[in-house]
Parts: C-alpha cells; sequence; structure tokens
C-alpha cells in the first residue's frame, strides 16, 4: 500500500535531513572533546589560541564546502552532491577520531567541515524543491530539528564517557568515531530516493520530472491534476528564467536577486549574533564561572539539548501555521531579553565574590535553557527555511551557497574569538548577544516578507511585488485557498504566458506534455 504523498515526502526529507544530524553533533562534541585530559595529553596541551582553532578549523571546512556542493549540486543533481558531501564527512570523521598529532586533528575537523557545510546547505536545498507547498516550512525546518537530534545524542555521549571513561583515550575517541555512522546510510543510499524535480526540469529531463512529481505527491500518478499544476508552473517559470542570466551573472545583475540573496545572508550571519556557537562550543567556560564542574556542566548540556529539542519540535509542527515573519522577531527578542538578564546575573553575582550564591548560578541556567527554546523554536530552524524558499531554480543552489557562507564566516568569528574574549572581558562579552538578539527582532520586522504557503514558483512574482520595507504591509495568503487553487490547475507564473490554468477534461495533453491516461488538460481560461 503506497504512503500517503505528504507523508512520503516528509519521509524523503527526513533522509536528506541525516546530514544534519552530522552537523549538530560535531557542534555538540566538540565542548567535551578539547577538554578531555587525554586529548589534552595528544595535542601537547594546546594555547586558547589553538583551542579556539580546533572548533573554527571545522567551521572554515564549512565555509570552504559551499561553493564547491552548489556547483556540484547544479552540474550533477541534489542527490549527487549530498553523496559527495556524506563522503567527504567521513573521510573527516576518520582522521579526527584516529588523531595521533594537532596537525592530523586539524585536517580531520576541516574535511568534517567541509561535509557539513555542504550538507547544511544541500538538505533544505533539496527538501524545498521536493516539498508539497503546504508543508514546506515543516520539510525544511527539519535541518535544525535532526540538527538538535545530534547535539542531543553528542551532549549524552560527552557526559557518559566523561562520567565513566574520564582520563582515557576512550572518553574523546568513541565521541569523535561514533559521528561517523549516520553519514554511511546517508551516502549509499540518497541516490535511491526521488531527485529534485525541479533540478530534472532545469536540465530538459520533463518526462522524469513528472515520474519524480508524481512520485512525491500523488502515489506515483502522473496524471493527478496537482502534479500537472506544479509541473506546468515549474515549466513556465523556468521559461521566464531562461530569458536572463544564468548562475552567478543572474543573482547580481538584478536588484530583486540581490535582496533575496542579503536577506538570506543577513539571516544567516544573525543566527551568531544571538550567543548560540559560543553555548554550543564553550559551555565548560561560560558555565565554569559559577563555579560548576565539567562533569555538572555536561550534564546540564544535556537537558539544554532536550529543551532545544523541543524548541524544533515546536517550530516543525507550527511553522507552517505560524509562518516564518513573526516567530523570527518575537524569538529574535526573548533570545536578547534572555541574554540581557543572563549578562546582568554574571556582573552582579560573579563566583568569585562575595554576593555569589547558588541561586544565581541557577537563574543564569534556566536564562540560558530559555534563550534555548526560543533559538530552537524560530531563529535556527528559519534561517535555514528561508534562504532556499526566496530564490528561484536558477539561482537557488548558488545563491544558498552565499548565504550559508555568510553563517560559516560568523560562526569562525565567535568559534575563534569567544576564549579570548572570556579571558580578558568576561561577562561585558555577552552584552554583544543581548544587543544582537533585539537588533535581529528590529531588522526582520522591517526587511522580511512572510512566504508561507506560497510555491517557489511565485516567490519572484511575490518579492517584486513586495516593498523593500515590508514592517507596515500584509504579506501573507491563505494557505489553503493557494493549495486549493493548485488542485484545480490554477498556475501562478510572473511573465509567462499563459499565467492561469484550469482544468477541463479534454484531450491526452498538458501544456504539450503526453499522459498515459485520458485525465485533465491545463487551459487558459
Amino acid at each position: 500500500m503506497a504512503l500517503p504523498p505528504k507523508l512520503y515526502t516528509w519521509l524523503c526529507g527526513c533522509f536528506a535531513a541525516l546530514g544534519s544530524i552530522l552537523f549538530g553533533y560535531d557542534l555538540g562534541v566538540i565542548a567535551g572533546v578539547i577538554v578531555a585530559p587525554d586529548f589534552l595529553r595528544v595535542t601537547k596541551n594546546p594555547s586558547s589560541d589553538y583551542i579556539g582553532f580546533i572548533v573554527s578549523s571545522m567551521l572554515l571546512g564549512a565555509l570552504v564546502g559551499c561553493i564547491p556542493a552548489s556547483l556540484i549540486a547544479d552540474s550533477f543533481s541534489r542527490r549527487f552532491a549530498i553523496m559527495v558531501g556524506a563522503i567527504v564527512f567521513i573521510l573527516g570523521g576518520v582522521l579526527q577520531t584516529a588523531a595521533q598529532n594537532q596537525g592530523m586533528m586539524m585536517a580531520g575537523r576541516f574535511f568534517a567541515g567541509v561535509g557539513i557545510g555542504m550538507l547544511s546547505m544541500l538538505a533544505p536545498l533539496y527538501q524545498s524543491e521536493i516539498a508539497h507547498p503546504s508543508i514546506r516550512g515543516r520539510l525544511t525546518t527539519l535541518q535544525q530539528f535532526f540538527l538538535g537530534i545530534g547535539a542531543l545524542i553528542a551532549s549524552f555521549v560527552v557526559y557518559g564517557t566523561n562520567l565513566h571513561h574520564h582520563n582515557t583515550v576512550f572518553e574523546w575517541r568513541f565521541p569523535l568515531g561514533l559521528q561517523i555512522a549516520p553519514a554511511v546510510p546517508l551516502a549509499f543510499l540518497i541516490m535511491l530516493f526521488p531527485e529534485s524535480p525541479r533540478w530534472l526540469m532545469s536540465k530538459g529531463r520533463e518526462e522524469e520530472a513528472l515520474r519524480s512529481l508524481a512520485r512525491l505527491h500523488a502515489r506515483g500518478d502522473t496524471s493527478d491534476v496537482f502534479v500537472r499544476a506544479e509541473l506546468a508552473e515549474i515549466k513556465a517559470q523556468l521559461a521566464v528564467e531562461k530569458g536572463t542570466a544564468s548562475g552567478w551573472g543572474e543573482i547580481f545583475n538584478s536588484s530583486q536577486n540581490i535582496r533575496k540573496v542579503a536577506i538570506g545572508v543577513i539571516l544567516q550571519f544573525s543566527v551568531q549574533m544571538t550567543g548560540v556557537a559560543a553555548i554550543q562550543y564553550y559551555a565548560p567556560e561560560i558555565f565554569g564561572a559559577f563555579g560548576y564542574s565539567n562533569n555538572r556542566i555536561f550534564l546540564l548540556q544535556s537537558i539544554n539539548s532536550i529543551i532545544a529539542l523541543a524548541g524544533e519540535g515546536a517550530c516543525v509542527l507550527f511553522v507552517d501555521k505560524l509562518g516564518r515573519r513573526w516567530p523570527l522577531i518575537v524569538c529574535n527578542a526573548m533570545a536578547g531579553a534572555c541574554f540581557a538578564v543572563a549578562t546582568a546575573l554574571q556582573a552582579i553575582y560573579p563566583a568569585d565574590s562575595p554576593r555569589f550564591s547558588s541561586a544565581a548560578g541557577g537563574a543564569f541556567i534556566a536564562m540560558i535553557w530559555i534563550f534555548n527554546f526560543f533559538f530552537s523554536a524560530g531563529i535556527g530552524p528559519l534561517s535555514w527555511a528561508v534562504p532556499v524558499e526566496l530564490l528561484n531554480t536558477n539561482i537557488r543552489a548558488k545563491g544558498t551557497a552565499l548565504t550559508s557562507m555568510s553563517c560559516w564566516i560568523a560562526n569562525f568569528m565567535i568559534g575563534q574569538v569567544t576564549p579570548k574574549a572570556l579571558e580578558s572581558v568576561g561577562w561585558k562579552y555577552y552584552i554583544l548577544f543581548a544587543v544582537g538578539g533585539f537588533s535581529n527582532a528590529l531588522t526582520f520586522w522591517l526587511i522580511l516578507p512572510e512566504t508561507k504557503g506560497r510555491t517557489l514558483e511565485e516567490m519572484d512574482e511575490f518579492m517584486e511585488n513586495t516593498p523593500w520595507i515590508v514592517a507596515f504591509h500584509n504579506t501573507s495568503i491563505n494557505t489553503k485557498e493557494r493549495e486549493e487553487e493548485l488542485r484545480r490547475g490554477v498556475v501562478h507564473v510572473q511573465g509567462a504566458q499563459p499565467d492561469i490554468y484550469e482544468t477541463s477534461s479534454t484531450d491526452d495533453k498538458i501544456d504539450g506534455m503526453k499522459t498515459s491516461n485520458h485525465s485533465h488538460d491545463l487551459e487558459k481560461h
């Protein structure tokens, strides 16, 4: 019995998101590795600068991986690019697990980062292009949900190895080796899943695109009206895009494309201005300011990972009801408020002063947990979902590469600067993140339109007709009405003729494509 179309597409998106588990696990595991005594022995007791670079070399690799991923995805397919990213990550994981010195560890982190950089942009890219419009938000926010699963696994693995295998080689080599596990099925099975119908259409493989859409959205029925409407819309949009410059030229020669990429760049950069990376990478130093031992800190981080997963689950469940715009605004404002309180707590109740109390430490932890919930419920997931929605097929891979690069540049900066900042200015460093949360909220209130419910092919027209400052404009639509239009065969594409279609029962051709059954036609009304 065939699975319901939305469930099948959902499961395809879940498999692609295995790459996000690698990302989350690698983020979560490094905090425990860099304080393990045997790791410090093997790497010759590195300085804080080197520790910072071990953390950030993964991010540098991720930065390097973005452009090759976009080129491979455009030339050889989205699935093939995901397979390459997984194989590169496996190489990096092996090098880290077997590291015998600083250089080998850094090389492993770098190659793992290249794989993560590829997969973190390819997963939402692939998910957005296979998604049913009504669940696209839920599918693309799986990136952060699976990242949360990876971080949760990492936090408990680090806690367990620190508790039971402290001061042994197992304490750090096992956590690093375990990260390879999800990459293996991803590398060897991804080619069995449906290819992106939009990529197939961009290569002129129309019949394959039809079969892929039917497999994803109609239990394989190539005569389904909804599938035919989707295909007609994709075909019409690609016809419009053919009249413009391709690839990089189209991005930089169009003010609207520059705008869309700029929104993605700002969005990805803003994520790191919330302080999430500092907490992920340097939890022992941050919580240690309140006198907690490493073992207790790893337990606190494990609880933090559970809270994050709850927030990410809430985002996946409600994003297609609540949209993208207001969750980003509210969650950033709450993140800023949490860091403002946490900063005040560290300023007023430092651990080495007579005013310090365990209650202050507990309140600080509570603020970090609340921050993490709001970050996970909106900021993190939507930073990956929104850019792939805004960009059209012709520039989606390359544009997503540029937006992802801003994430890794900011992430690298925070990873490298945080150890020194904590040493030199202490709690004052957190003021940056309090201000960052509030300024992010204001920025998105001003510039971010609501994209939920629209097909990918509608976005060009939508952005063209939307002012650059959207604060006082309603940019939402009735998503149920739009889905019903597609089920009736109504297609909207800017600049293409015919631009609206309706269903009728005539012959066996739809926009020049033969069907296997005498079913429906799409005719201009």
